[in-house]
């Protein structure tokens, strides 16, 4: 049942946003520019420590950008209506599985910008693009999570910016140490304790989302 119902939530989520393509559009706009920016400031004279802190700094404030409409861009009286045909559960892990998929897609497409116009830094590649599954993850389900919260205030962007950043620093701090051993070398000792705490942090916020969420609902 709960799955039938978040298979229904994303694909209302998918229809929606192909409506509304120009913050879609905007999204990808924001992305290429901003790495368009970095490729003219640096002229592909750019260290490995460098280049990694340009990628997850720029798919933060991607991400940022992304998924604070979660909550936003439907009529607050549409979720009146889901709370008598659907679970809270079922609200909160479709936006995070959908978000999720936009994360995902944002991630690679700045890897293969990254790789196009500041040159290829990565020596082990299956760890990076492990890193960014598992950093979409993430950031999908805090940013998704905060946005939620944010909805109820009516300066929502702003709020979103302030509650994020204390809650996601570890899960970038992460990120940015276990990609930085994939631009180091093809060695994947030493990546265990790292991907622990990174799989352990998504799972955390996943659990804390599906717990709390209904309470955040009634209100």
């Amino acid at each position: 049942m709960l799955c039938r119902e978040v298979k229904t939530l994303i694909g209302k989520d998918v229809k929606l946003e192909l409506k509304q393509k120009y913050v879609l559009n905007g999204i990808l706009l924001y992305l290429l520019s901003t790495i368009f920016v970095a490729y003219l400031a640096f002229e592909e004279v750019i260290t490995p420590e460098t280049w990694n802190s340009l990628f997850w700094i720029i798919l933060l404030f991607v991400g940022v950008n992304g998924i604070s409409k979660s909550f936003v861009q439907e009529n607050p009286a549409r979720y009146i209506y889901y709370y008598t045909i659907t679970s809270p559960q079922a609200v909160v892990l479709s936006k995070i599985l959908y978000n999720l998929l936009l994360m995902a897609i944002l991630s690679l497409l700045s890897f293969g910008l990254f790789l196009l116009l500041l040159g290829n830094q990565v020596v082990n590649v299956e760890l990076f693009i492990l890193t960014l599954i598992l950093g979409s993850f993430g950031l999908s389900s805090i940013l998704t999570m905060v946005a939620a919260i944010a909805s109820r205030a009516s300066n929502n962007f702003s709020l979103m910016a302030v509650l994020s950043f204390p809650i996601i620093l570890p899960l970038l701090l992460t990120l940015m140490k276990i990609s930085s051993m994939a631009l180091a070398g093809p060695e994947w000792p030493g990546t265990a304790g790292p991907l622990v705490i990174l799989v352990t942090i998504n799972l955390a916020v996943i659990i804390l989302a599906y717990l709390l969420f209904p309470y955040l609902w009634r209100d």
